[in-house]
């Protein structure tokens, strides 16, 4: 078993010398948390080098190199750099992921890109991929990936990790290969997200775009449960908090210290990138000097900016407008001695960042949107027993952890204004509380931590998804169930309908049975040794019109009403007279609710929401139980939601009470019961040890067995009785 970990760059610096190619690991943020998985199995790496060459012998050494260390290149042209990364990956996603509708580019180059790398990627890992392996694509450059694998190892255990944002589904839904991009993601058995905003809007996305059906974090398709979770990503808190004791550190500290003097200073530090709010900063920081002048030559802000993508019009743009408006405040407030803002344009050395990070009083992180920002957790755990404080936005991911920062809008300059203004004033007792508490929860929730709950929970899945594969009705288990049916002499079969024998419709009213399905029952019903039920949720007078002329029995509303030799009983003497209030609840919740209704039966109300939005069908339903439960409650009346919809009803009489009654009157030595919605469930757990229970769709743990697709259901049964 081996784990292969596939990312858009591998964890290397590659540079070109007189005898070819040096090769050292970089030890980024992704690659310390994987590095320290706690498991003896085998790591492999697939990802782009970072170094271009079209030379057939420097693409076999470099190769050869990095095979020493697990490492498998995927080599890009210059082309497919500029259409699938700079194109798709940070021209289309990113600013879709950060917000930034107005600079979404579409180009049908950039998609085509996008996907022939994405195979890329997934031929150089396929020959190395078995089926215990574990493989854990990262990020939004490989998002078609994750199928791709799993279409050719269908086996294989496979996760996905998001770094970045997800967009709600309102601004995802622009994407024109929204349904391609879910369907990628969806090969993953386990996909992952920094907070569970994120993770909401995917599974919104999912409900809207695919139309499939989710379970709260459960994602059911038909082979097998897509898991979908929040793992906030840590930092290596150990290396961070000791390294301001390193004497290199300590030396560039002290040389900071006695250049600034007994200034104040207040650090930021980001990429160049527009979704890093700098300008918005910038503006912040300049209401402050304006309106709180006794701080002028007390306070500095240190702005770090590291040079990424400026050959872009749009970075080269972005670039010009921070070095003006730097420009316009140190060329309105400073002093001689005193600068209000110092600016670096480069990257950071790890000691000269600790450095400041060690010296900054204040740290100042305002993405506009962020999918976690590290620097954040950088900067708290670099500080010691030197108090700091954390100015967050609330659009970073790491704000959810961190909710002793000064947490602030970061479009709103007053409130910038404002937390800087406290920062500078906050007693020092108050400092250390606050960090201290920070502190104890980045060490607890490292990058090791982030690493192993994943691969852990990617593990728990893939056990989950082999129970659901064996309980799949195959052809092995299709000759057991049918050799017992062959030698039983009396036979009880109970059969849901709808979703079971008939599929959904858009109104349950149309539901009207096939001939094949009546065909089938009559053949079912000739053999004397079959006792055929339909167990149905539905009233008795639709079952009776449908079928007319079969010889089935029935059970309706639920075990209501039952029909034996052609004649119906009931359970309940007297048609139940609904209270105005219930009724008016559901009411008042169909006119709230576009395109629902309410069917109303015998014994039961049933709300139906087949055709609603699935967002505001899921708040309604809520709703509907909240206010429902009250005057259920004082009329010893049952709610039960099921597919699609909420029913009101005796608590005496379900699926299951049915099975039992049935179980009383006669003896059988074959049972069996296909169901596929959550009523179902009473009828499985009613089977006597030996029944056999079939649940269609989704997983249950209450069935012995499960069959996929409701058109399955029909064939299964063809071949049973044959």
């Amino acid at each position: 078993m081996k784990i292969i970990i596939i990312a858009n760059r591998l964890p290397v610096k590659i540079e070109r010398t007189g005898d070819g190619f040096t090769i050292e690991r970089s030890e980024g943020g992704l690659a310390t948390g994987l590095g320290s998985l706690e498991t003896e199995v085998e790591k492999y790496w697939v990802g782009w080098p970072g170094i271009h060459t079209d030379d057939e012998e420097e693409k076999q050494e470099i190769t050869e190199k990095l095979h020493q260390l697990h490492f498998h290149p995927v080599f890009l042209s210059d082309e497919q750099i500029s259409n699938y990364y700079e194109g798709y990956s940070n021209s289309t996603l990113w600013p879709l992921c950060h917000y930034f509708f107005s600079y979404i580019a579409y180009k049908s180059e950039y998609w085509a890109a996008y996907r022939e790398v994405n195979a890329l990627f997934c031929h150089e890992a396929l020959p190395f991929i078995e089926n215990e392996d574990f493989v854990w694509v990262q990020d939004y450059q490989l998002m078609l990936l994750p199928k791709m694998i799993r279409d050719r190892k269908p086996a294989t255990s496979i996760g996905y990790f998001h770094h970045i944002p997800f967009p709600s589904y309102e601004l995802f839904r622009v994407l024109p290969e929204r349904e391609e991009v879910l369907e990628g993601l969806l090969g993953a058995d386990l996909i992952g997200f920094h907070t569970h905003d994120y993770m909401r809007h995917f599974i919104s996305a999912i409900y809207r775009v695919l139309n499939l059906n989710c379970n709260l974090d459960e994602i059911t398709l038909e082979e097998r449960i897509v898991h979908v979770d929040a793992f906030p990503m840590g930092i290596n808190y150990e290396q961070y908090h000791q390294a301001p004791a390193l004497p290199e550190v300590r030396e560039k500290s002290a040389m900071l210290r006695e250049k600034l003097g007994n200034k104040k200073v207040i650090l930021s530090v980001d990429r160049l990138d527009y979704s890093k709010g700098i300008l918005h900063r910038l503006t912040g920081f300049a209401q402050f000097l304006e309106n709180n002048p006794e701080y002028h030559e007390k306070v500095s802000l240190a702005m770090i900016v590291v040079p990424s993508r400026d050959n872009v019009e749009m970075y080269a743009e972005l670039k010009a407008k921070i070095d003006q408006a730097i420009g316009e405040i140190n060329g309105k407030y400073a002093k001689l001695g005193w600068s209000p803002i110092f600016y670096f344009y480069r990257s950071f050395s790890f000691e000269e960042l600790i450095a400041m990070y060690d010296i900054a009083d204040i740290a100042l992180v305002t993405p506009l949107r962020d999918g976690m920002n590290l620097v954040a957790k950088e900067y708290l755990a670099a500080k010691g027993e030197q108090s700091g404080v954390l100015i967050l936005s609330e659009m970073a991911g790491a704000a959810i952890e961190l909710q002793d920062a000064l947490i602030i809008n970061p479009n709103n300059k007053d409130e910038i204004e404002k937390a800087i203004l406290q920062a500078l004033t906050m007693p020092d007792d108050e400092k250390r509380e606050r960090i201290s508490r920070m502190q104890k929860s980045i060490a607890y929730r490292n990058v090791k931590r982030w690493a192993n709950d994943f691969v852990k929970e990617l593990r728990n899945i893939k056990e989950q998804n082999k129970e659901i594969l064996l309980r799949v009705v195959d052809e092995q288990q299709l000759i057991q169930i049918k050799s017992a049916y062959d030698e039983a002499d009396s036979r009880l079969i109970l059969l849901d309908y709808d979703g079971t024998l008939s599929p959904f419709t858009k109104m349950p009213e149309d539901a009207v049975p096939s001939e094949q399905l009546l065909d089938l029952l009559r053949r079912m019903s000739a053999d004397k040794r079959n006792k055929v039920v339909i167990n149905s949720g539905r009233n008795h007078q639709i079952l009776d019109k449908w079928f007319a002329g079969l010889p089935l029995d029935f059970a309706a509303e639920h075990g209501v009403f039952y029909k034996d030799d052609g004649e119906w009983h009931r359970n309940i003497m007297e048609k139940i007279n609904w209270d105005e209030e219930i009724l008016e609840i559901i009411q008042h919740t169909i006119e709230k609710t576009p395109r629902s209704h309410l069917e109303q039966k015998d014994a039961a109300l049933v709300w139906h929401y087949r055709n609603v939005d699935v967002w505001l069908a899921e708040l309604r339903t809520q709703q509907l139980v909240n206010a429902l439960i009250g005057p259920c409650s004082r009329l010893n009346l049952q709610i039960v939601p099921g597919n699609k919809i909420v029913e009101i009803k005796s608590p005496d009489y379900n699926k299951g009470s049915e099975v039992i009654r049935r179980l009383e009157k006669g003896t059988y030595d074959f049972v069996l019961a296909i169901g596929d919605d959550t009523t179902d469930e009473d009828m499985f757990r009613a089977l006597p040890p030996y029944g056999i229970s079939i649940k269609v769709g989704s997983f249950s743990p209450a069935a012995k067995y499960r069959i996929p697709l409701q058109s399955s259901v029909i064939p299964f049964l063809n071949k049973l009785i044959q």
